[in-house]
C-alpha cells in the first residue's frame, strides 16, 4: 500500500506540474565527455533518477560557454550541436511522469585557467584563494556576451525538450559573484547597489522570459548567504527574492555558501532530526516574502522532517542531492513504505573525476 502524504502531492512550477515534491538538486556528475558532450553513463543517470519517481530533476551545472567551466567532465550547452545529446536525457525521462529542468550556470572565478581557456572572468578583480587565480573584471561588452550566453543556452534547452531552467544563482559562481558586494566591487552600472549588482541577473531572465514565453519555467537557485564577513546576506536575498518574482521568475531554491567561506553547500557529516535541512530557516525566510514556490534543502534525510517542512509551511518542495547518488530509487522506497530515512551518510566521497558514485556503497558490497 502507497504512503499517503504531502511529499507525494503534486506542485505546479509555472504552467508545468510537478507530480511530487521531491527534487533532485543540481549535482556535477563527471560524466560528461571531454568536449562536453552527453555520455550514456549520463543517460542511465537520468533514467534512473525519472524511474526512481523523483518529481523534479535538476541537471548538474551546465556551461554555457566555454569560458564558464568550471569542471572535468562538465556538460556543456555552449553550441547547437549539443541539443542532439542532451534530447537522449529528456526522452529518458520523460518516459516516466518525472520533469526534468536544465540548470545553466558560468564558473566565473571558480575554475582554472586551463579549463576555461583563458583567464577566469568575474565581476571584479578579486583574488579567489581556493582556485588560486586573479580573474579579469569584465568588460560590458563581456557581460552582455555572457547575458546573451544564457538566454541561447535556455533556447537550446527548450529544443532538447527540458520542461524548464534552472539559473545558477549561488556558490560563488558568476551570477552568484555580481550579487555579492565581496566579489561584485564594480563602479559602473553593474555594480554598488543591490539593484546593480542584480541587473545581469534581471536582464537574463527578462531575455529568456521574453524569448520563450510564459509557459517555460524559469527558477533560480540563489545564495541565501555567503558565510564571508562583506559578502551576500540573508537580509539581501530576500530584498533578491522578491525582485525576481517581479522579473517573472517561477520557483527559487534557497542554498548559500561559496568554495571561499569554507563553508559550500554540501556539508559533511550526518546530523540528528532537529539539524535537518540547514538552509530550510533562510528558505522560509524568503517564502515568507514571495508567492511562487520555494525549495528548501541542506542534509535533509528524514521522510518525517520533510513532512514536516511542507506541513508547516516552511518550503514547498524538498532538494537533495547526496541521497540520490545513493539511491536513484529514493523516492519509490519512500513511496512504498520500505523506508523512513536516507541511508547516505553525508561522507562527501561520492564526487570524484571519475563520475559520481556512493563510495560507502561499494565499499560495503565488498566486504
Amino acid at each position: 500500500m502507497k504512503v499517503d502524504s504531502v511529499l507525494f502531492s503534486p506542485i505546479k512550477i509555472g504552467l508545468v506540474e510537478i507530480p511530487n515534491r521531491f527534487v533532485r538538486s543540481a549535482t556535477h556528475d563527471f560524466m560528461a565527455h571531454r568536449d562536453g558532450s552527453i555520455t550514456e553513463r549520463q543517460v542511465l543517470l537520468y533514467k534512473h533518477l525519472a524511474k526512481g519517481e523523483v518529481g523534479l530533476i535538476i541537471t548538474g551545472h551546465v556551461y554555457v560557454n566555454p569560458q564558464g567551466k568550471a569542471s572535468p567532465y562538465q556538460t556543456g550547452v555552449d553550441e547547437d550541436k549539443a541539443i542532439k545529446g542532451l534530447k537522449k536525457i529528456t526522452e529518458v525521462v520523460h518516459v516516466y511522469p518525472s520533469r526534468i529542468f536544465l540548470q545553466l550556470s558560468h564558473a566565473g572565478r571558480q575554475t582554472k585557467p586551463k579549463l576555461c581557456q583563458g583567464t577566469p572572468l568575474a565581476p571584479s578583480a578579486v583574488y579567489e584563494p581556493i582556485f588560486k587565480v586573479m580573474p579579469k573584471e569584465m568588460s560590458s561588452e563581456e557581460i552582455h556576451q555572457v547575458i546573451e550566453d544564457f538566454i541561447t543556452a535556455s533556447k537550446r534547452a527548450k529544443q532538447a525538450e527540458f520542461d524548464g531552467v534552472q539559473l545558477h544563482v549561488a556558490h560563488g559562481y558568476l551570477l552568484s559573484s555580481f550579487i555579492s558586494p565581496h566579489t561584485n566591487r564594480r563602479q559602473d552600472k553593474w555594480g554598488g547597489t543591490l539593484a546593480n549588482r542584480l541587473q545581469i541577473v534581471v536582464e537574463i531572465i527578462k531575455g529568456i522570459k521574453g524569448s520563450l514565453g510564459p509557459e517555460f519555467p524559469l527558477i533560480v537557485k540563489l545564495n541565501s548567504q555567503d558565510f564571508l564577513p562583506k559578502g551576500l546576506k540573508l537580509e539581501e536575498s530576500v530584498k533578491i527574492a522578491i525582485e525576481l518574482e517581479k522579473e517573472g521568475i517561477d520557483g527559487i531554491e534557497v542554498s548559500g555558501g561559496t568554495a571561499e567561506s569554507g563553508q559550500g553547500s554540501v556539508w559533511k557529516g550526518l546530523r540528528s532530526e532537529d539539524q535537518e535541512g540547514y538552509f530550510v530557516q533562510n528558505a522560509a525566510r524568503i517564502k515568507s516574502a514571495v508567492t511562487i514556490p520555494v525549495f528548501g534543502l541542506g542534509g535533509i534525510r528524514s521522510f518525517s522532517m520533510m513532512e514536516k517542512f511542507i506541513n508547516q509551511g516552511k518550503v514547498d518542495l524538498i532538494s537533495m542531492s547526496r541521497p540520490f547518488i545513493r539511491a536513484p530509487y529514493l523516492v519509490k522506497k519512500f513511496h512504498e513504505g520500505k523506508i523512513k530515512k536516507s541511508e547516505c551518510i553525508s561522507c562527501n566521497k561520492c564526487f570524484n573525476l571519475r563520475g559520481i558514485s556512493c563510495a560507502e556503497l561499494k565499499k560495503s558490497k565488498n566486504d
